[in-house]
């Protein structure tokens, strides 16, 4: 009778799993993607996309851009999607700069934390004919005059801007002197250092990969607490001496006001799509670093990421 139970319970489990399968593949999805096609959160979104169907996880992910305002105004329509937990977005570091850059209304304290996916250390180079040979020297001219030093990055406020003023912290200089130039794409940002007219940029290694390996750039350090599996040459920042560590992280958020039902479905959904094959040959083909946090986790870390983020910016005097 014992055995009977135990054979009964079986089956049992193995149909609830089977139903657990079969709700996560009817789930019809949108993701936004706050920003205009081609960009870093465009990607991840239509990867998510990928993944989620490839691996029978949703029945249909629809993707749309919402542009403007560093995704803020992406983010004002997720927090109106009040309730709906068919929605998803995809944000990031970037944005925790924009929200308080941009003094917008709304925040990501509003939205319903998912989980963080990625992370995408940054480097610091300088072109191959410079004086600067690593991060010491970089350092020592920042120290002297931080005016002097000419940074190269992405948009005011962003990742590339924080690690300048990370940087310049950390050399012993005043970050409210750094001469940060921002640039719209790396390939503007390339060209001003090819043309000696910057100190040193700053991007995702990926941006530079291709100067770097043909020799026209050098790295002054990774961003990273480790060296890169791609770039094993190229030293973090602190081997170089300047204790600085950041990563430019993506994570996806969902509506206010969702049902703990709705939030462990989609926590659920995201959760198999991270442990999933087709998610791992994503990452892989974009040399992603894995940086999974699941809800709570990563609800705790973007409070200590925001409070980081507000105080370099008000050390830059980007924000008051």
């Amino acid at each position: 009778m014992l055995t009977s139970f135990f054979k009964r319970g079986a089956v049992a489990a193995v149909a609830l799993a089977g139903l657990t399968t079969a709700a996560f593949a009817q789930m019809e999805l949108k993701i936004m993607a706050p920003a205009a096609p081609g960009g870093g959160w465009d990607g991840t979104a239509r990867s998510m996309q990928q993944a989620l169907t490839a691996a029978g996880i949703a029945k249909s992910v629809q993707v749309t851009n919402v542009t403007g305002a560093g995704g803020t105004i992406g983010l004002a329509q997720l927090i109106g999607a009040k309730g709906d937990g068919h929605q998803l977005m995809v944000n990031g570091f970037v944005m925790v700069g924009a929200i308080l850059l941009n003094k917008s209304p709304v925040n990501l304290t509003q939205a319903t934390p998912i989980a963080r996916l990625t992370a995408e250390a940054l480097v610091i180079v300088v072109p191959t004919d410079s004086p600067i040979k690593n991060a010491k020297d970089l350092a020592d001219r920042v120290k002297a005059d931080p005016a002097k030093v000419t940074w190269a990055g992405g948009s005011a406020g962003g990742a590339d801007h924080i690690l300048a003023a990370l940087f310049t912290e950390a050399a012993g200089g005043d970050a409210k002197k750094i001469n940060y130039i921002p640039f719209s794409g790396g390939g503007e940002a390339l060209a001003a250092m090819l043309g000696g007219r910057v100190t040193a940029g700053i991007s995702g290694y990926g941006e530079f990969e291709g100067q770097i390996k043909a020799g026209k750039l050098r790295v002054v350090g990774v961003s990273a607490s480790k060296r890169l599996a791609n770039a094993p040459d190229a030293p973090t920042l602190k081997e170089g001496g300047v204790n600085v560590e950041l990563l430019n992280w993506r994570s996806v958020v969902a509506p206010p006001g969702l049902s703990d039902a709705q939030k462990t479905e989609l926590s659920g959904a995201i959760d198999k799509m991270v442990k999933s094959k087709e998610w791992a040959e994503i990452l892989k083909a974009r040399g992603w670093d894995d940086a999974y946090l699941a809800s709570a986790e990563f609800d705790a870390f973007l409070k200590n990421e925001t409070v980081r983020v507000e105080k370099v910016m008000k050390d830059v005097g980007l924000v008051k």
